[in-house]
């Protein structure tokens, strides 16, 4: 059911930017917008220099969001992502994507992550090359691009993301999903979805919002999800 969600394009309500008090009624909110897709950003303080969310809080919203027909895609900003993944999925996660700059082993994780069930993504930050993902692009089930650097809040929307999106959707097997994440509103994701991008992760622009639920529609909006 995980890969039917994403044949079409989603936008992905980030909950690195709720409020943790009512993080079960803001992830109801958006889901009764429509939202089926939850992002989870978990940050190591090594990788990027946050340290965020872990398995317990993937696991506390997992049955809220299977409930309600949608699933979890854990972004895995950490070192050694492959040594967690086994945690993650058994916490609930449907995709689980891991860095390419993360690991030496970037195939041996991607593989991990499949040889639990769940979907594989590979990540890229805004200076690794598009080019990179060429030998593993059969190996992935969505491709993540950063479009701010990942770990610090507040950047800009990185202009070039526009072109270098076109250029992994020229690597990537049809029906491959495209990820971007960073700076994400109504008008960024409108122009990335014309660069080819299907999965679009919101954290502030939706939970920064007094109506997460409306913000959340006006993103959908853009992209026609």
């Amino acid at each position: 059911m995980q890969t039917q969600l994403l044949r079409e394009p989603r936008v992905a309500p980030s909950i690195l930017s709720a409020d943790f008090a009512q993080l079960s009624d803001q992830v109801g909110e958006v889901m009764d917008a429509g939202a089926r897709v939850i992002h989870c950003d978990v940050m190591d303080g090594h990788f990027v220099p946050p340290i965020t969310l872990g398995p317990l809080i993937v696991g506390s919203v997992a049955d809220q969001v299977h409930g309600a027909g949608g699933m979890l895609d854990v972004h895995l900003m950490i070192e050694r992502p492959e040594r967690q993944i086994e945690e993650f999925a058994k916490a609930g996660a449907d995709m689980i994507t891991v860095h390419w700059e993360a690991t030496p082993h970037v195939h041996y994780a991607l593989q991990a992550v499949r040889e639990t069930g769940c979907m594989a993504g590979l990540a890229l930050t805004p200076a690794t090359p598009a080019e990179t993902i060429a030998d593993v692009a059969g190996d992935v089930d969505n491709v993540l691009c950063m479009t701010v650097n990942p770990g610090w809040g507040g950047q800009p929307f990185i202009e070039h993301s526009i072109d270098k999106l076109g250029r992994l959707k020229a690597l990537l097997p049809a029906g491959v999903p495209l990820e971007v994440d960073g700076g994400i509103d109504a008008s960024t994701a409108r122009r990335c979805h014309g660069a080819g991008a299907t999965l679009f992760v919101a954290g502030s622009a939706v939970f920064g919002s007094a109506d997460p639920g409306k913000a959340y529609l006006e993103i959908a909006n853009a992209i026609g999800g």
